[in-house]
């Protein structure tokens, strides 16, 4: 099946239901607000939505899958390309952090800023140099992503309001004592303009510049998050990063089904020469349920089961390290191509959260 086609399938299923740095805009849930006289603003809060995560700790594990790589001699982006490595990948995870922390909460802006951190290591077979550059290195080093963001938003009167968003993620196969340039630093940003028509519904449309399936581009994007009317189901939705429906089991339980897009543009120390700056493009759909649980007071338990289908995982060398965008018609080439297998995943996690 056509990937885009997948992923459209699985943005519908949630949307059905009423007749998943790209932002959580459901971290606003359960802020104060100051008493700014009779005027009336839109809340950033509806009913029902799911926990808001301020600090959440996971790690995440992969089953084995194959990883096939081309040679690295310059492709078209609709070219053919032969397999010159190819290897079991026998592990691929890694933790995950991120925190969200509110500066300003009143009820005419929210200002929230917040950092993430994720690590990918990966255990592949026979991962020799001298059979190509490119599987031995992804073994021997692990992918880094550490991020700032920052999110604003803004109601205009008691039932619109804007949301803007950016991010720097800092993304690459560094380590702590050996960091890269960070003039290699990936920039993404949203606006959306939406409504709150009740307390159960808020929706927003905008646009987007992300990295979020490898290289960059720049889409629309749509939020949609809904409660039903005994507030049992309801959507999350921010497409096309990702889709959710859920149900709430209890007040203490809650189970979501969906996708969620994940990747991002990676610099590979070890494969990079003469100023330039060899970037593996790395996306992927990774469809899941999630169970979050309370635990006790304020901590959750999130747990996902899922699979990860592969997006893209190409690689493309940066002139000088200068970022370019090919988009959907560009012709600048690939410097190699790599397939993956389809595998299993899963994630644990325990959260901080505000209800």
């Amino acid at each position: 099946m056509n990937i885009k086609v997948l992923l459209f399938s699985f943005f519908l299923v949630p949307l059905l239901m009423v007749a998943q740095d790209e932002e959580d805009y459901s971290m606003y849930d359960d802020l104060e607000y100051a008493d700014e006289g009779a005027t009336t603003f839109a809340s950033p809060k509806i009913i029902g939505l799911s926990p808001n995560r301020f600090i959440n700790v996971a790690w995440d594990v992969q089953s084995p899958y194959t990883m096939n790589t081309s040679d690295t001699i310059g492709y078209l982006p609709d070219a053919s390309w032969e397999i010159k490595e190819s290897s079991n990948v026998n592990y691929t995870g890694g933790l995950r952090l991120n925190a969200n922390i509110p500066v300003i909460s009143r009820n005419n802006i929210v200002w929230q800023m917040g950092a993430n951190y994720m690590n990918t290591n990966f255990s592949i077979d026979d991962a020799d140099p001298s059979d190509g550059p490119i599987l031995s290195e992804l073994d021997r080093t692990s992918l880094n992503t550490t991020g700032l963001f920052t999110t604003v938003f803004k109601p205009l009167n008691d039932k619109q309001f804007l949301i803007f968003q950016g991010q720097a993620d800092y993304n690459g196969n560094y380590t702590f004592t050996d960091f890269h340039s960070f003039g290699l630093t990936k920039y993404s940003a949203a606006v959306l303009w939406g409504k709150r028509p009740h307390d159960r519904l808020q929706w927003a449309i905008g646009a987007s510049r992300t990295y979020r399936v490898g290289e960059l581009n720049y889409v629309p994007i749509i939020m949609y998050n809904w409660t039903s009317k005994k507030e049992k189901w309801g959507t999350e939705i921010l497409f096309p990063a990702k889709a959710n429906g859920k149900y709430w089991m209890n007040k203490n339980s809650l189970i979501m089904f969906g996708y969620e897009l994940e990747g991002g543009s990676y610099h590979l120390e070890g494969l990079s020469n003469n100023g330039n700056s060899f970037e593996l493009r790395r996306g992927a759909v990774r469809p899941r349920i999630e169970w979050n649980r309370k635990l006790v007071g304020f901590f959750w338990l999130n747990a996902q089961l899922g699979t990860r289908i592969n997006y893209g995982f190409t690689y493309d060398e940066l002139e000088n390290g200068k970022e370019f965008f090919r988009g959907f018609f560009g012709q600048q080439e690939i410097a190699a191509f790599s397939s993956l297998g389809t595998s299993l995943y899963g994630l644990v996690g325990i959260s901080f959260v505000s209800l």
